[in-house]
């Protein structure tokens, strides 16, 4: 149970950015106009000038410097456009957090590397380039903004149930504080509006096996993109090594050792030009 302190500071979280909403719901519409996307974007200053900042960069190879907002839309197109609103708009929540890590870049870079990688990810395992794998790599961990106060408060009693008793770090957050990061992570995107798909990602990215049968694509994906992003130390927190592994993912997607290698080498490149999305949150 979800006591009154925690609540409260979910309660007390900023909404999710309306921009980012309404430039999901004009793109959905395949003939939606450039002018109407640009006329959404540009009365959120901080969106615009990330959009810009990352249209510019390396990530995006653009050849020659883009100066104006209808002129990167036109440029970037459907996808990347609203992978970048998404970007900008998600990093705002993600500057301050405790419990998990050490310094506020920590748990963006460790999200940004899962959003990447569940795009690698979904290509290489489902030929698409759905922009729902980007977006909720990117918010998987959102849980962790609000409870991270209460796993601080807590750390040594969870760590003691990990360390001595064989709890994941799931399941210690849960006997100790009632609830954990995944699932109170998915009654934030609830309350941001996000849609099903996206809260059943966020609320079993580290155990999709207890979904309902049915289309779950997207919360395996994330979890195996989370997997391989700890395995490799990309924005690893205290409890990074502290969860289970689910054996049935290898036989689900069929996956070979090379094609998961080859993944992660074009994740550490993708990271490597990325270096304006990981900016955006900064240690304060």
């Amino acid at each position: 149970m979800i006591n009154d302190q925690l609540l409260k500071s979910v309660n007390n979280l900023p909404v999710f950015p309306a921009t980012v909403h309404r430039v999901s719901q004009v793109i959905s519409d395949p003939d939606f106009s450039v002018d109407d996307l640009v006329n959404i974007i540009k009365y959120d200053q901080s969106i615009t000038a990330n959009v810009l900042r990352m249209c510019n960069s390396p990530y995006f190879g653009t050849r020659y410097k883009i100066s104006s907002l209808r002129e990167a839309v036109i440029y970037l197109g459907r996808t990347n456009i609203l992978q970048i609103v998404y970007t900008a708009g998600t990093s705002r929540f993600y500057k301050r957090v405790r419990g998990y890590y050490w310094g506020a870049t920590k748990l963006w870079e460790h999200s940004v590397g899962v959003a990447l990688m569940s795009q690698i990810l979904a290509k290489k395992i489902y030929s698409c380039e759905d922009s729902g794998f980007f977006t909720a790599g990117l918010l998987h961990d959102i849980g962790k903004v609000v409870l991270g106060e209460f796993v601080y408060e807590s750390f040594q009693e969870i760590m003691h149930l990990v360390s001595r008793r064989g709890y994941s770090f799931l399941e210690a957050e849960q006997e100790i504080i009632g609830t954990n990061h995944a699932e109170l992570g998915g009654e934030i995107a609830s309350l941001w509006s996000f849609p099903k798909e996206t809260r059943d990602a966020i609320t079993y990215h580290h155990r999709p096996d207890l979904m309902e049968k049915g289309e779950d694509s997207i919360p395996w994906i994330i979890y195996l993109a989370d997997q391989a992003c700890m395995m490799m130390g990309i924005g690893g927190g205290v409890d990074s090594l502290a969860y289970r592994g689910l054996k049935e993912v290898v036989n689900k997607f069929n996956l070979r050792q090379r094609d998961f290698e080859k993944s992660i080498v074009l994740l550490l490149k993708d990271l490597d030009k990325a270096k304006e999305l990981l900016d955006l949150v900064k240690n304060e």
